[in-house]
């Protein structure tokens, strides 16, 4: 037979092992949501951080507690929490069940419904479920329900109690040490941002963001021989060198280069004609001839 709870109702358990599952139904809009447990002494707090299952820790080091992860069903998508009431610790007298948002708050999330199977009956009706109504709609982290020690049995309990400050208020309250460098770090993959917070295990040496190699000063290149350095405003006619093989900027050209142009000189060119209207020159003379050119 199955139970239909309400909020603060009650029912024993026959099973020595049980199934929690979290389902809801997803949507545009309608965050990821995370099922964990936290395992708690008799005086209502954690023994240690170990006593918290969740995505990044997702089985208890008793091995009685754990987490069976998410899964698509025709109802909507589900993650699971399964507990073995028969070994748990006898130190331990509540488990609860707590449902967290990725950062959004719990008015997003539709049909949100925790029901309580026997894990020993493959694929039989559920022992309970109960319909969570967030109280406010601003809640991030939801108790949903838990399981507690009456007399030699168990029992589970319908909660739906709500944090607004998220999966790290909700722990905090039950004694898990919350590193708030941790806390405020990106999330990991997968998870809520609240839960990063114990992603590392708490007392773990710290680490930082690799510093790049140290790079030393630049060393001032110099040009390569037969190439022109390079150029710098000139401090005057007299302190402006230039590049070895290319034009100087002075009047004076550079080895190899015509200089500027002048009037044409007075004498032309050997071989060329002289300019039109030139007389003849008077102190011409032939050159000496050769034998060769002595007529026989």
């Amino acid at each position: 037979m199955t139970h239909a709870m309400l909020k603060g109702s009650n029912v024993p358990l026959d099973a020595t092992a049980v199934r929690a599952v979290l389902r809801w139904t997803p949507g545009q809009g309608v965050p990821d949501v995370d099922a964990s447990a936290l395992l708690l002494g008799p005086d209502g707090r954690v023994r240690s951080d170990e006593d918290f299952v969740f995505y990044n820790q997702p089985r208890h080091p008793s091995g009685k507690v754990w987490r069976l992860g998410k899964k698509r069903v025709t109802e909507g998508l589900t993650d699971t929490i399964q507990t073995d009431l028969a070994g748990v610790e006898s130190g331990v007298g509540q488990i609860l069940l707590v449902a967290s948002a990725d950062d959004v708050t719990f008015d997003r999330v539709r049909a949100l419904r925790i029901l309580l199977y026997d894990a020993a009956v493959a694929d039989g009706e559920p022992l309970a479920y109960f319909d969570i109504k967030p109280e406010t709609g601003a809640e991030t982290a939801l108790i949903c329900g838990e399981l507690y020690r009456r007399g030699e049995g168990w029992k589970f309990r319908a909660l739906g109690e709500g944090y607004s400050d998220g999966l790290v208020g909700l722990a905090t309250d039950f004694g898990i040490s919350v590193d708030e460098t941790e806390a405020a770090a990106a999330p990991v993959s997968g998870s809520t941002p609240e839960a990063a917070a114990w992603a590392a295990p708490v007392g773990a040496p710290e680490t930082s963001v690799p510093l790049p190699p140290e790079q030393p000063a630049p060393v001032p290149q110099q040009p390569a021989y037969g190439y022109p350095q390079p150029q710098t405003a000139p401090a005057g006619p007299a302190g402006a060198q230039p590049a070895y093989g290319y034009p100087q900027p002075t009047s004076q050209p550079a080895y190899g280069y015509p200089g500027p142009q002048t009037a044409p000189a007075a004498q032309p060119a050997y071989g060329f004609p002289q300019a039109v209207g030139a007389g003849p020159d008077p102190d011409f003379r032939l050159p000496p001839q050769g034998p060769q050119f002595i007529g026989r």
